[in-house]
């Protein structure tokens, strides 16, 4: 069972940079190419910025190159929610947080197999706690 957080949009703003704030709570998306882990491939796992839940797993990681941080699944699929998001005239899958909300990115059918999921996240909206 999840335990919310919930709070509220100035304790938000007192705990998050401007850029974190605009993309996490905000539902932004950092620019390709600019993120702190986009390029990276240090081992551990990427946290929620937001609540610090576990997410993805380096391990997952891959490159796609498309600019943004991809992993190919969850490291448990009950701490992301999914919801349909047709924002800016497209039709596609938006990743939150279970936790706490926070916006993380997208997730396509695009990815390698054996799944094909490519989770395309903000890395503006993760924190990597190292292995």
């Amino acid at each position: 069972m999840i335990t919310k957080v919930i709070k509220t949009d100035e304790e938000w703003r007192q705990q998050l940079t401007p850029e974190q704030y605009r993309v996490a709570r905000q539902k932004g998306t950092e620019r390709a190419f600019t993120g702190e882990y986009c390029e990276s491939h240090d081992p551990g796992v990427y946290q929620c910025v937001c609540c610090g839940t576990d997410l993805f797993e380096s391990k997952q990681k891959f490159d796609s190159g498309t600019g943004w941080p991809s992993f190919t699944e969850p490291m448990d699929p009950e701490l992301i929610h999914l919801e349909n998001d047709y924002t800016y005239g497209m039709s596609r899958v938006e990743v939150l947080c279970a936790v706490c909300d926070a916006h993380l990115g997208h997730v396509f059918n695009d990815g390698p197999p054996p799944a094909g999921l490519r989770y395309c996240l903000n890395s503006v909206s993760l924190k990597l706690k190292p292995a």
